[in-house]
């Protein structure tokens, strides 16, 4: 588990996919899945809409838009 301090003060406790079986209570993963699932869906209709989606590129550290037409487009 890790944690980390928000600018103004607040502890957010980051668990792992390893950890969650031991750590979460059943109430808190059913909201985990459900956020997931609620990611997922605005994500699909986004893609329905021909919106661009704002995703992360790990390997270079930036964000970035990526449109229906598979363009992207990095921030600055």
């Amino acid at each position: 588990m890790t944690i980390i301090s928000t600018k103004n003060g607040k502890m957010i406790k980051v668990v792992s996919e390893s950890e969650q079986k031991n750590t979460l209570t059943l109430s808190d993963s059913e909201m985990d899945s459900r956020a997931v699932e609620a990611v997922k869906a605005a994500i699909n209709k986004a893609k329905v809409c021909k919106k661009p989606i704002a995703r992360y590129d790990k390997k270079n550290k930036v964000a970035y838009l990526e449109y229906a037409n598979g363009e992207r487009k990095y921030a600055k």
